[in-house]
């Protein structure tokens, strides 16, 4: 599968609609994001039952914003609707690979749990 691009009227369907998604936030101008394209379209292949998705910055600066995208590129990894990762920064092929894997890995249940408590608790600063 080759990668989707995102944008604000299919982002919320796309991340929410189950299963394993990655979003590379990048913009053209951005050398650290051309280095990491070719490494996440070719891993895009090589998962098909991944959807890998590519959010254009520049094109897309609300979406950008409500992700609080400050730095690029950075990818965030969405499970069954839940965003379990997110990072800046262009990652080798094996790095995307160990990402793919610890969210492959990840029992939901248990993170779902987590997050349910993480909102009852009052938030301490």
């Amino acid at each position: 599968m080759s990668t989707t691009t995102l944008t604000g009227q299919n982002f919320e369907a796309t991340v929410t609609a189950g299963g394993i998604v990655l979003v590379d936030f990048w913009a053209a101008w951005c050398g650290p994001c051309r280095q990491f394209a070719p490494v996440f379209e070719a891993t895009s292949t090589q998962h098909p039952d991944i959807v890998f998705g590519k959010v254009d910055t520049e094109a897309e600066q609300g979406l950008a914003a409500a992700a609080r995208i400050t730095s690029i590129p950075t990818l965030m990894a969405f499970r069954d609707g839940v965003l379990v990762y997110s990072q800046p920064g262009a990652l080798p092929a094996s790095a995307l690979e160990q990402v793919i894997a610890g969210v492959r890995a990840l029992d939901m249940d248990a993170v779902r749990a987590e997050l349910e408590q993480q909102q009852r608790s009052p938030q301490t600063t």
